[in-house]
């Protein structure tokens, strides 16, 4: 069991970082609630299940033509911008009424998750660097299962660091004032547009 722990803390210290993904989950856990982070955070996580595969199939190689990264770069700049812009317009509704709640389905905050990590391409890049030169440093020395297992302990350090942040930000609405909150909530909007604003200056440069 001592051979696994690598690959958990790995996980662990890889979904730490605040970037565009774990900024919106923050804002979300901070609007809507614990639900909404979480099932956001899962639809992350199915995106990150998904390039895995790729990477495992040898697939994720196609990801290195330039023309893919363009369009990988220009509409991860899109998907930031506009939900960065369209958090700063709905600021004022962070409240803890039900009935807000209810009027954002949680099916949306899981599809948010899915979209936002898909075209994201620090995602991208870090499931072809880090993923990749764990299978290349265990090529032709690992099994199948124990390939399956180191993944699955990569996972969960993943999901356990969107467990706890899903749980901060929806637990500071109940000890927080609203300024603050309102303060946060504009704070991680604004990190996801200066990542959408990078992504878009990738893009640019990637066609010349």
């Amino acid at each position: 069991m001592h051979s696994l722990f690598p690959y958990f803390f790995l996980g662990v210290s890889l979904a730490a970082p605040i970037g565009p993904v774990k900024a919106t989950l923050l804002n979300l856990g901070i609007k809507n609630g614990f639900f909404h982070a979480w099932f956001f955070s899962l639809g992350a996580i199915a995106t990150d299940l998904m390039y895995m595969l790729l990477v495992y199939f040898g697939i994720g190689s196609f990801i290195e033509y330039p023309v893919f990264k363009t369009i990988l770069w220009s509409f991860g700049c899109f998907v930031l911008l506009y939900t960065g812009i369209e958090n700063l317009l709905t600021m004022h509704k962070v409240k803890l009424d039900s009935n807000f709640k209810k009027m954002l389905r949680l099916r949306h905050s899981l599809l948010s998750g899915f979209l936002i990590a898909l075209l994201n391409p620090l995602t991208i890049l870090f499931w072809l660097g880090i993923y990749g030169s764990v299978l290349v440093g265990g090529s032709g020395r690992l099994s199948g299962f124990e390939i399956a297992l180191y993944s699955l302990f990569i996972l969960l350090g993943i999901i356990l660091v969107d467990f706890i942040m899903a749980i901060i930000s929806s637990g500071s609405r109940k000890v927080l004032s609203y300024k603050f909150l309102n303060i946060v909530s504009a704070l991680s909007s604004i990190s996801m547009i200066g990542f959408g604003i990078h992504f878009g200056i990738q893009a640019y440069k990637s066609l010349f």
